[in-house]
């Protein structure tokens, strides 16, 4: 008897997760530096960004200015992501905070509130990393719901 529930209930996750619509975006100028991830990935009505570093699009080079001048085009960055898949900040529930420097940590949110409706804030959680692609002083996540 527990052996077939076990077995019904592993049936279910598996056609559960073969139901779900799942699209991958990259974007077409960055097609060809053929890097092993996507931009984006949309389940349903959830969308998954990869970490996004404060690089000039289309480039390897980071933005100037420091911390805040990497955290203002990292957010850019992920705001073409957004924008490229019909959604916006106001979108965003979750965010991912890699940072090369936690006492950098005051000037990083001097921009990242910035991108947000006062008091709407997504849910965030961030720790200090070594090692950052490029040499970068921080990397962002997100998370953003699409709606119904």
């Amino acid at each position: 008897m527990r052996l077939g529930i076990i077995s019904l209930l592993l049936g279910f996750f598996t056609v559960s997760a073969h139901a779900a619509n799942v699209e991958r975006y990259t974007d077409p100028a960055m097609a060809d530096a053929n890097l092993p991830f996507s931009q984006a990935v949309r389940v349903d009505n959830m969308l998954y960004l990869s970490g996004q570093i404060g690089n000039i699009p289309g480039t390897l080079d980071l933005a100037p200015g420091g911390m805040e001048g990497q955290a203002r085009q990292t957010m850019e960055n992920i705001q073409t992501v957004l924008e490229a898949n019909g959604a916006s900040f106001a979108n965003v529930t979750k965010c991912l905070v890699m940072l090369a420097d936690m006492s950098q940590w005051a000037d990083f949110n001097k921009v990242y509130v910035t991108y947000f409706e006062p008091g709407q804030f997504p849910a965030r959680s961030a720790f200090g990393a070594n090692g950052l692609a490029l040499g970068g002083a921080l990397e962002v996540e997100c998370e953003a719901y699409l709606g119904d």
